[in-house]
């Protein structure tokens, strides 16, 4: 069994899952696990630049918010969703490549890193607020201020627009999406480039010491992770159908946050576990209107900090390995009674 057959069963796994959950839920529970599957891929995008690059941002909302804004105004105007969705990762990238510059070139600290990442979110969210009456607009698209964009074009068969996917293709591309992305993200780090990126991480004066410049490939790093939020901005934007200045608030990038520490930092399948256990204790909450949903998030974020700072992935890999250790050693000590050679 060869180090690739681990990552192969699982993603069989999960085209599996993926295929038959449809058949298996009802119709509202597929559509609340679609959005769960969205916010998964916005909690790769940090997972990966904060535990791998080491590049914490506290503003991952500007470029959810920038993909779901660019997809929203460029459907509206080309009548076709396979544009939008280029446009939705495009936009991000080239905010996150002119910010990253400056921010990466001007030799910003982390801690400043952070607080400026917030800000630029922040502003966006009180640019975009901004705009409500007829002259906002882009083209044929009223950005509509605080009250945001309604009757946002869904994904579409290329090159036709009234071909709208329904419930079930909606989650076939988000689920399907996430998986790429994941698998994507697992064979870039297993790249030249992904090795120097975690040196980088580990290490950034060694790093440089080996001729490696840090601010360039955390400057590539930023913009696949921005890239990467823009598609999870234009994927929502498509199951909501309605977009608001909401998606850059302060709130969501808390909560960004939160899904990472829990699901684990340093890991790819930490943030999707993250993701989907506190939007579904959020949805729970929200339904039986019993607790306060920040509060709990709160006091989660404080137990797993204090308790558990590696996140749940590496505390089941942890012991998931102890169980099988244990098996093979009670097996090998069965065998030995009975006279059995073991290797």
């Amino acid at each position: 069994m060869t180090h690739k057959t681990p990552l192969l069963l699982n993603a069989a796994l999960a085209v599996a899952v993926i295929a038959l959950l449809p058949a298996l839920v009802t119709p509202f529970t597929l559509y609340q696990t679609t959005i769960f599957a969205v916010m998964s891929i916005l909690a790769l995008s940090l997972g990966f630049i904060w535990g791998f690059g080491g590049i914490m941002s506290f503003g991952q909302t500007a470029f959810f918010g920038l993909g779901s804004y660019s997809y929203a105004i460029a459907a509206i105007n080309f009548g076709d969703s396979t544009g939008a969705l280029l446009t939705a990762i495009a936009v991000p990238s080239a905010f996150a490549a002119i910010l990253g510059y400056f921010l990466f070139y001007g030799r910003i600290s982390d801690v400043y890193f952070g607080i400026i990442t917030l800000t630029v979110a922040l502003i966006l969210f009180s640019v975009v607020n901004s705009t409500a009456g007829d002259i906002w607009h882009i083209g044929k698209a009223a950005l509509g201020g605080f009250n945001g964009i309604p009757g946002v074009p869904g994904i579409n068969v290329p090159g036709q627009p009234s071909q709208v996917v329904g419930l079930w293709a909606s989650w076939f591309i988000s689920a399907g999406a996430l998986l790429l992305v994941y698998l994507l993200l697992r064979l870039l780090l297993t790249t030249r480039f992904g090795r120097i990126v975690v040196a980088i991480k580990e290490n950034e004066t060694r790093a440089g010491l080996l001729g490696f410049d840090a601010r360039r490939y955390k400057l590539a790093t930023f913009i696949i992770g921005a890239a990467i939020a823009g598609l999870a901005g234009a994927l929502y934007a498509n199951w909501a159908g309605f977009i608001s200045p909401t998606l850059f608030a302060l709130s969501l990038s808390a909560e960004i946050i939160i899904w990472v520490t829990v699901g684990g930092l340093g890991t790819l399948v930490g943030p999707i576990i993250g993701c989907f256990l506190i939007q579904a204790l959020v949805a729970s909450i929200g339904s039986q209107q019993s607790f306060n949903a920040n509060l709990v998030l709160g006091a989660i974020l404080i137990v797993f900090v204090l308790l558990l700072p590696k996140g749940l992935a590496p505390m089941l890999r942890y012991l998931w390995r102890k169980r099988t250790a244990s098996i093979a050693i009670a097996i090998r000590s069965i065998l030995g009674r009975k006279g059995v050679k073991t290797t």
